[in-house]
């Protein structure tokens, strides 16, 4: 496409030039990229600077504001900088110093500010004209030398003056403090290192150039960031350094604090953030994440943050797992913040990806020419000066002739002709005994130029073995390299650990046994076996819960912290639940609703059984308050979801009162409220997938119903009246019966039922709950072991109205001997 517009004022018959549109827009986009990416956004690989922020030092440099000088206003610098070098917006170049000037910004500062210049809040600076400014010292190693040809300078914008193209730079500033910057159709990020461990890095490349990235990884082992935080892992950093592009991960620090005598919850404080993260937005958000409870468990935030450094305390409830919390905010916040580097920079005029050798090798190679032009410029001023004060001592060794042809000559220019005709001096050489002061011709004045020749002539020297060869001009490098290691190098700050991005939540747990009990409203809570220490049977228990006057326990029983909770509701759907995710309460504390853990739908929870892993050699055996029994394999619930799904199909009137595991080669008993039981082989079962009905496995008399499942194993058959009555009885005294038969006595009862029967061994506790809350817990070898159709002895005793609703039986870890404790001595009632 061409177009065709005459000049304006151009009468018509001026004839046109047609020009491509295409052609044009891409000559002049092109043009304005990159003039983006050489002169605003990308810095040049041998200083680590762009533009801005060099000609924002040189101008500090040219007009004194030096470490070693009172500072100056802001407003005045930027003014120079502006007027002088960069005809842009003053904001632009007084962001540029106030970054320059922030410690969490830059890992060395190179400018020291003197006022308000913003924090990691995300304040910004004072108004220029209220903050004072000079340079750092350690950017003074960057232009050191400037004024000994040491870089090539050329014409400011309006060329009235001039402005270096590159700063000799000591110091491998871009691996220092890294840089940002977004131009056309490119970026570059690189973080910022430590400056001892970039000198030793130089210095191993100096030694070997083709040192594998491996060995400068032993040197270098990741960014060192100004505000600290954790690195975790280095696979992303061997990739930033082979490859020049990569993702590093970094967490701030926190430390748990617990809570002393558990009269509070624990707490997280957080002392130190990753990398450019907002502290005060970071706040907000995890503020609205509680608020939304995305975050449980956080009961306060306090930013107790000052001039010392950050300090962020998270409250938590009481009974909650720090560890988890703390590992939420890595998982769910800032706290943990990912860096993606791309070490983009500009390389001889164009903008290249480099790895760590090539960041080394540009730097090193700005170096040596540095070094030798330095070398040169020194070396041509050594040898001016002793030719000069060669010419000096000339004439002091001849001091009354030289005075001599001075008076016979009547002019300046004669005696300068004089000089150089009649004693082998040239014209600098004559110029500098005329111009010699009278003072000179001192006995110690004369010893003064032969010193000064003398440590000239060492000096010249020097260089010349510098300028001899390229490896001399290396060691001098070393050396100036560690001198500056010396000087301005700390202690690395970003601690670097193992990657703990595969670390889960159940990684930070403590795998024990926790009572875990839910009532009848569906309130669940889970508490430690030690809250509750060991009774002798018969007494009267302590509070376990406190409930509603419209709300009893349920059930309760032991599960271990990682183990999975499948919540069996009464319309036969099944939902998935952590242990550890229920809240930890008080033993007087109600608990939380279940609601919040599960998302149920008109639904209510009627049935809980822990399980630790899903297998396909094992089973899920139900059984049904109507005597239905179901069998499914285990790996038909191995994939949670969060919004459940269907179980088994009840039939109408029917509930599912318990779930046990099997291995399809043993016995159960089935156990009744009105203390019947029916013992037959589980192969009598057969194997359904979910969502079906079972078959029946046990037929009731009159309205009795199935309370319990249990296996034919340990020791005995533990049954346990809603009165607080328990026997133990022989799985002999039970004749195999198939199954559909309506089995034999087990229990004897009159106006109590029993709630739970389940197989113990001697060695286990029992945990009771009553439907008020109450819990007792007790040996179970305390319990009397008695035949078929006896009514046993008191466990608990109850207050009036209450009742037994829950038995949890717990076994001792490994190693651990259960108390000896004889029965006590209560008849049976």
């Amino acid at each position: 496409m061409t177009s065709e517009v005459p000049p304006a004022g151009t009468p018509e018959t001026h004839k046109t030039e047609p020009i491509s549109i295409e052609q044009e827009m891409k000559t002049s986009f092109i043009n304005y990229a990159m003039s983006v990416i050489i002169q605003r956004a990308i810095p040049d690989v041998r200083d680590g600077l762009k533009p801005v922020h060099r000609r924002s030092l040189y101008a500090m440099w040219d007009m004194g504001n030096t470490s070693d000088k009172p500072t100056k206003k802001s407003a005045r610098v930027v003014g120079d900088v502006m007027g002088k070098y960069h005809p842009h917006g003053d904001a632009s170049i007084y962001d540029t110093i106030v970054k320059m000037a922030q410690p969490f910004s830059y890992r060395h500062p190179l400018v020291q500010g003197q006022g308000n210049f913003g924090s990691v809040d995300g304040d910004a600076a004072a108004a220029s004209r209220y903050t004072e400014v000079r340079l750092f010292p350690y950017a003074e190693a960057l232009l050191e030398d400037l004024d000994k040809e040491t870089v090539e300078f050329v014409p400011n914008y309006d060329e009235s003056l001039k402005e270096p193209t590159v700063l000799p730079s000591k110091i491998p500033n871009l691996l220092v403090n890294g840089t940002d910057g977004i131009a056309v159709g490119m970026a570059t990020k690189m973080p910022p290192h430590n400056l001892r461990e970039v000198c030793a890095a130089v210095n191993r490349f100096l030694d070997e150039p083709s040192v594998p990235v491996e060995e400068l990884l032993k040197i270098m082992p990741g960014p060192d960031f100004p505000t600290g935080g954790i690195l975790m892992g280095v696979d992303g950093v061997k990739n930033i350094y082979a490859t020049g592009q990569g993702r590093i991960v970094v967490r701030g620090v926190a430390e748990i604090e617990e809570s002393e005598g558990g009269n509070r919850g624990d707490r997280i404080i957080v002392t130190e953030l990753p990398y450019q993260v907002n502290k005060a937005q970071w706040i907000t958000a995890i503020a609205d994440m509680v608020k939304d409870k995305k975050l449980d468990g956080i009961s306060d935030i306090r930013d107790e943050s000052d001039k010392d450094g950050i300090r962020v305390v998270f409250e938590l409830r009481k009974g909650t797992i720090s560890a988890v919390i703390l590992n939420n905010l890595y998982r769910f916040t800032a706290l943990e913040s990912g860096f993606s580097a791309y070490n983009l920079a500009i390389v001889d005029g164009t903008p290249k990806l480099l790895n760590l050798p090539a960041l080394l090798g540009n730097f090193v190679h700005h170096r040596i020419e540095v070094i030798r032009r330095r070398s040169e410029f020194d070396l041509k001023k050594c040898q001016e000066r002793v030719h000069i004060l060669n010419g000096l001592l000339t004439a002091l060794a001849s001091i009354d002739k030289i005075i001599a042809a001075i008076r016979g000559s009547d002019t300046v220019d004669n005696a300068r002709i004089a000089l150089i005709s009649g004693f082998g001096l040239d014209e600098l050489q004559a110029n500098a005994i005329l111009q010699m002061q009278l003072r000179r011709l001192a006995a110690l004045e004369q010893q003064k130029i032969v010193d000064e020749k003398s440590t000239l002539e060492a000096e010249i020297l020097k260089l010349e073995t510098i300028l001899a060869s390229e490896e001399n001009i290396k060691d001098e490098i070393r050396r100036e390299t560690s001198e500056i290691a010396l000087k301005f190098g700390d202690a690395r700050r970003t601690e670097i650990t193992l990657d703990a991005s595969d670390l889960s939540t159940e990684d930070l747990i403590e795998d024990k046994t926790v009572l875990v009990s839910i009532t009848t409203a569906n309130y669940i809570k889970r508490m430690d076996l030690d809250t509750y220490r060991k009774q002798r049977r018969g007494g009267h228990g302590i509070t376990g819960m406190t409930t509603k006057e419209d709300d009893v326990v349920s059930s309760v029983f032991a599960a271990g912290m990682k183990d999975y909770l499948l919540c069996f509701t009464n319309i036969g759907r099944v939902y998935w639940l952590k242990v550890y995710q229920i809240p930890e309460s008080s033993r007087i504390a109600k608990g939380k609703p279940i609601v919040n853990l599960l998302n149920l739908k008109d639904e209510v929870v009627t049935t809980v059984i822990p399980i630790r892993e899903f297998r396909k050699d094992r089973y899920l055996l139900f059984a049904t308050q109507l005597g239905q029994v179901i069998k499914i394999p285990q790996d038909e619930f191995s994939f949670p979801r969060s919004t459940g799904t269907n179980a088994i199909r009840l039939r109408e009137n029917d509930k599912l009162v318990d779930v046990i595991t099997t291995d399809n080669t043993k016995e159960v008993v089935l156990s009744t409220r009105f203390g019947y039981g029916l013992r037959f082989h589980e192969d009598t079962v057969r194997i359904v997938g979910r969502g079906a009905s079972g078959v029946i496995g046990m037929r009731l008399r009159g309205n009795d119903t199935i309370v319990a499942l249990t296996l034919v194993e340990k020791d005995h058959l533990l049954s346990i009246t809603d009165a607080g009555f328990g026997k133990r009885t022989e799985f002999d005294d039970f004749r195999g019966h198939g199954r559909a038969t309506m089995g034999v006595k087990n229990m004897q009862v009159e106006r109590d039922v029993v709630i739970h029967s389940r197989a113990v061994a001697d060695t286990d506790e029992i945990f009771v709950m009553t439907a008020s809350g109450v819990v007792i817990r007790t040996s179970v070898n305390s319990i009397r072991i008695t035949g078929r159709g006896a009514k046993g002895v008191k466990i608990m005793r109850l207050d009036e109205k209450d009742k037994v609703i829950g038995v949890a039986i717990v076994t001792p870890e490994p190693g651990v001997e259960a108390d000896p404790e004889p029965p006590a001595p209560v008849s049976p009632e």
